[in-house]
């Protein structure tokens, strides 16, 4: 019998000028992003000018992690303690964790059988529910109606922040994810697009917005030092009414990241080289099935999901790790590392019963996509998942 021996968990090596420069950072022992000498700009402002440069953006405010950018932004659009939440119920525990931080009671959105956010309900609750804030979480990639969900925002007053951990790269008919509602929040933890180990990063055309990130991160009056930042009379109207959160990004991290960024566009490709092959092989095995991606999504194929049609989910799993395969599964009564269903969360409070999202997770398995795989390691984890299902 075939058996995968890859870890599903490792990643490529930083490049090197990234190692460079970390090392010329820790030698020099200047971490901390406002730490700088004369003449020198920090590494995390020079990330925030690469980064709002290649997302096409005007603003970019790096902090410590995507979770991070979730809570700074829903704080700096003017979120307070008891405002609605409208939210995907299918994505990860730092969404509605992000929301509970700041005060926000989340309103749970089902979700349809391709795993984006129903546009059905989403309309009917952002009639019903008062909600203000929509935080869209773009989960594991897929990206659902960009034009309609932003009309429904428009159309109800409601501002729309973008969780992007897995679009990083990625766009809709031509334009980036991120650049479709009021914020976009990015994830550079290590199982994200670029990995400084825990990272994050917001972009925003909105200057007071931009302006609110920067001090909630924890710039004190340091903000001039930032790069991609509105102009000092914005910083004027609104440094005294925001909140210091202490989420600075610092240098060292900053430095790995952006020794990635020239590089992501073909990571991208290469990740969709993969993902291509897993989906050609899945699709031919009976038993599952992937849905089709829209033709004007350009989608970062750094995980990929299917619905497994088994008697037995658990066990085929199972049968699946014992061969090197590793499948996690989001239908699960309780959370299990990293994968968890919205019913879980029990410090949001009573929830309703979301059918519909409960029957798409009942079948859903997911897969990382490290880039360490080849095409051809792609194809064999295929056979053995197939064969698995066959025996």
């Amino acid at each position: 019998m075939e058996r995968f021996e890859k870890p599903f968990t490792q990643q490529e090596p930083i490049p090197e000028e990234g190692i460079a420069r970390a090392m010329e950072i820790l030698q020099n022992g200047r971490l901390h992003r406002y730490n700088v000498v004369e003449g020198e700009t920090a590494e995390a402002t020079l990330l925030e000018e690469d980064y709002a440069a290649y997302q096409g953006a005007k603003y970019c405010v790096a902090v410590t992690s995507g979770g991070q950018a979730m809570q700074i932004s829903l704080r700096a659009a003017g979120c307070k303690p008891g405002d609605k939440v409208l939210t995907n119920a299918y994505t990860l525990a730092p969404v509605p964790g992000a929301i509970h931080a700041v005060g926000g009671v989340p309103v749970l959105i089902e979700i349809d059988q391709n795993w984006h956010i129903d546009l059905d309900h989403l309309a009917a609750q952002a009639s019903a529910s008062g909600a203000k804030f929509l935080m869209l979480s773009l989960m594991r990639g897929h990206i659902p109606d960009m034009e309609r969900i932003t009309r429904i925002c428009q159309d109800h007053g409601i501002t729309m922040i973008e969780d992007c951990a897995h679009t990083m790269g990625a766009s809709w008919h031509g334009t980036r994810s991120g650049n479709f509602g009021k914020a976009a929040c990015f994830s550079t933890q290590t199982y994200k697009h670029m990995n400084s180990g825990e990272g994050g990063l917001i972009t925003t055309d909105d200057a007071e917005l931009a302006a609110r990130a920067v001090i909630t991160s924890g710039s004190y009056m340091l903000y001039g030092a930032h790069g991609a930042r509105p102009d000092e009379a914005t910083f004027e109207r609104i440094k005294l009414d925001a909140p210091n959160c202490s989420a600075r990004l610092d240098n060292l991290r900053a430095a790995l990241i952006r020794s990635q960024l020239p590089h992501l566009d073909d990571q991208i490709a290469r990740w969709n080289d993969r993902y291509r092959a897993l989906g050609a092989g899945l699709r031919d095995i009976p038993q599952l099935s992937l849905p089709k991606r829209a033709q004007h999504e350009a989608y970062v194929g750094s995980s990929i999901q299917f619905h497994a049609h088994v008697p037995d989910i658990p066990a085929f799993m199972a049968d699946c790790a014992a061969r090197g395969v590793d499948i996690k599964w989001f239908g699960a009564d309780t959370p299990k590392a990293f994968t968890s269903r919205y019913d879980s969360w029990e410090y949001l409070g009573p929830q309703p019963d979301l059918k519909q999202t409960k029957s798409v997770l009942a079948t859903t398995c997911d897969m990382r996509v490290p880039l360490t795989f080849s095409v051809e390691d792609c194809q064999k984890i295929t056979r053995i998942i197939g064969d698995v299902i066959g025996s």
